[in-house]
């Protein structure tokens, strides 16, 4: 078969109808400011779909620091590589901070966090290593895996017994490698919304020999007392080997850091591939990174009202009988039982009829059945914004239940 046949033919269903379906269910197009309300199809729609957990995105004070760092500086500057031309003072003065934030001798500012952590891995192991890892971990650690050329081993999400049992593994094997264990997990489960077991895993620590690489972009500004993530949160920080965050959730930015143990973050500064043969993050980034940064250091009150927000929605769904898993984090994850036509039209009623955006998850990213309305609160929204949603959420739990999202000419033609 021709290449780029064998491309459409793996479209599926998804190419029979992408024509229709894009712009809307697909790659929908938000307009307007940045904010718990915006435009979608021509009509304001109270939104749950947006990176943005303590309102910075569209704070006056970040705007102002961004638009003057692109004043100043212009998008290209630094041109080049961090080894080659591209590292600066404030490069410099911005990982200072973020290790000092999230306790650890240093910190390493890296241009996207998606590419950044598949390079972390990728320049932390050879093929006498053992990667142990949660069977929940996200793309870009997956992505990452594929890369590895030794053996790796993976647990059932957050279950301490079978890690116990892959790290006997991994045990026996670098014994005979003279390899390390890397366990890797996550702070927050950016689906689930449950936090990774950091304390549980730190305590094996006494029995095997492993270090712990964590991915805590749903964490970092949204757990700890300080913000300064799961590790914090569960008082293991310093048993963190290896912290990682990016820039996008809290920060609402772009790029990401990997912090830990000095000599660490110097051999990855010469070693990973994403960073020495890529562009510097630009000024522009690192200025509005630093405000940002300031922000959550000193403005507590921006996760105050993220959690008020969390409490309220995530309290009030309860109390409506809807089931949100086992999230203990921002993220809220309503689980409904339905089939992929039905979320469809689920979602088109939620969207035209109620106003209500948020993302639609469905199989194969869930088990056929199952629908996950994925709500992410921000610092923004209001006690308001959480009692219209609960309302409309109810109206569409009783449709589903009814058959009636199962009706319509839409959820025959998306089909099972």
């Amino acid at each position: 078969m021709d290449l780029f046949e064998k491309l459409q033919t793996n479209l599926g269903p998804l190419g029979k109808h992408s024509g229709r379906s894009e712009g809307y269910f697909m790659f929908p197009k938000l307009e307007g400011e940045i904010a718990p309300r915006m435009r979608f199809q021509g009509k304001e729609v109270l939104t749950w779909s947006l990176n943005n957990y303590l309102g910075l995105a569209n704070h006056p004070e970040v705007r102002k620091v961004d638009a003057d760092a692109a004043a100043k500086w212009g998008a290209a500057y630094p041109m080049g590589a961090r080894m080659m031309s591209g590292q600066t003072d404030l490069h410099e003065k911005l990982e200072d901070e973020l290790a000092k934030f999230v306790g650890k001798e240093k910190a390493y500012v890296l241009n996207y966090g998606y590419q950044g952590i598949m390079s972390v891995i990728d320049s932390l192991v050879d093929r006498k290593d053992v990667i142990v890892y949660d069977a929940e971990c996200h793309a870009c650690i997956i992505d990452a895996l594929r890369m590895h050329m030794g053996k790796r081993f993976v647990f059932p999400h957050n279950d301490m017994e079978n890690l116990e049992k892959q790290l006997k593994r991994a045990e026996r094997l670098t014994a005979e490698t003279g390899g390390g264990i890397l366990v890797i997990t996550e702070g927050v489960f950016g689906m689930t919304g449950n936090m990774g077991n950091l304390k549980e895993i730190a305590a094996l620590k006494q029995k095997y020999s492993f270090r712990i690489l964590v991915d805590d972009a749903h964490g970092f500004g949204t757990m700890g007392a300080t913000g300064a993530g799961a590790g914090e949160a569960q008082g293991v920080q310093d048993e963190i080997d290896l912290y990682f965050s990016t820039f996008a959730k809290s920060m609402a930015g772009i790029g990401g850091f990997i912090a830990g143990d000095e000599q660490v973050i110097l051999y990855l500064k010469y070693n990973m591939r994403s960073q020495i043969f890529a562009k510097s993050l630009p000024m522009i980034y690192v200025e509005g990174t630093l405000k940002r940064l300031e922000m959550l250091r000193t403005m507590p009150e921006l996760k105050e009202n993220l959690w008020k927000v969390v409490n309220a929605l995530q309290n009030g769904l309860r109390e409506k009988g809807f089931s949100i898993g086992t999230t203990t984090s921002p993220v809220t994850p309503v689980v409904l039982n339905g089939t992929v036509g039905e979320a469809a039209t689920l979602s088109k009623d939620l969207r035209e009829n109620y106003n209500i955006f948020c993302s639609v998850v469905i199989y194969p990213v869930v088990p056929k059945g199952m629908i996950i309305l994925r709500l992410i609160p921000t610092a923004v929204h209001s006690l308001d914004d959480v009692a219209e949603t609960i309302a409309a959420f109810e109206a569409i739990k009783e449709k589903l239940a009814s058959g009636y999202y199962n009706q319509t000419e839409l959820a025959t033609s998306f089909g099972e």
